[in-house]
């Protein structure tokens, strides 16, 4: 149960704080107060990576396109966040953890995953009607070798698996996320499967949760921090575009809720069961059912 954000431009490099601004950024940041077990981030970008390597304690890792960064200590706390909110980069995935139930806190389940040139974040705790975790029937779900290549041992990560077993079949990123969640679907249509993955080509972003109610736990942990008016729109995804000076589109972002997402700024809701598909390469976009 986490906070998710994602951006793509239009090829010219752009840091968090370029397309949020530094208030936006700190307010996402200031969400790890809830969300505060750990936090990740995957940069796109065609050179290498500038800027000192992460801190020992986290886990930094520069991969064919950009660098991948996560870490089990909150993001408020980690300057490191601060250091990568200010990268370059034309493209990127942003993720705040809060553990589902009973998944450990450890770097293996931080995110953004990565594998075979793909990130992906998650925001949902995906369990059947008898509240059990995905991961402890994964063998009804996925092959082991599948559940592996995703590197993690949470119900994010077998989701994240699945999506690549349907891409190494041959299906298109967008094809594979909405196969992937009609199949686990079938097994716990009620969890939501929020969630953003990012190739060095596109970006897709899905709304769809099978429960429009907030559920109880998350009212009570934000009502216990003093922070329950956002929680209302706790599952809700919305997206906005980045223009220049001269009305050019320069990115497209998106975000789950809990930081100021005002209409006026240019925020629309994604609606659930749709797909936001942005190319990381010109920032054109489309919004298509699942």
């Amino acid at each position: 149960m986490c906070r998710l954000l994602g951006y793509a431009a239009d090829g010219t490099d752009m840091s968090f704080v370029d397309v949020l601004g530094d208030a936006a950024v700190e307010d996402f940041r200031g969400l790890s107060e809830i969300h505060h077990d750990g936090w990740g981030c995957a940069l796109l970008a065609d050179d290498e990576p500038a800027g000192d390597d992460p801190r020992a304690v986290g886990t930094g890792a520069d991969h064919a396109g950009g660098r991948v960064y996560r870490n089990t200590v909150e993001a408020r706390h980690d300057p490191i966040f601060t250091q990568l909110s200010r990268q370059a980069c034309r493209g990127a995935l942003w993720h705040l953890r809060l553990a589902s139930s009973h998944l450990p806190v450890i770097v293996e389940n931080q995110q953004p995953f990565h594998a075979h040139g793909l990130s992906f974040i998650h925001n949902g705790d995906i369990s059947d009607d008898r509240g059990r975790n995905i991961v402890e029937h994964a063998d009804d779900v996925i092959g082991r070798k599948d559940f592996l290549a995703s590197g993690g041992r949470s119900d994010s990560a077998l989701f994240f698996g699945v999506m690549l077993a349907y891409v190494r079949s041959g299906a298109p990123l967008d094809s594979a996320v909405s196969q992937a969640i009609g199949r686990l679907r079938a097994i716990c249509p009620k969890s939501s499967y929020n969630c953003m993955i990012q190739s060095p080509q596109s970006t897709v972003v899905v709304q769809a949760s099978g429960r429009v109610d907030v559920p109880p736990r998350i009212c009570e942990i934000y009502e216990d921090y003093g922070r329950e008016g956002q929680a209302h729109d706790y599952r809700t995804v919305r997206y906005r575009e980045v223009r220049d000076g001269r009305g050019a589109l320069h990115a497209v972002v998106a975000a789950s809720s809990g930081f100021d997402q005002p209409e006026g700024d240019g925020w629309r809701e994604l609606g659930n069961d749709h797909m936001l598909v942005m190319s990381n390469r010109d920032a054109t976009y489309e919004v298509r059912p699942l």
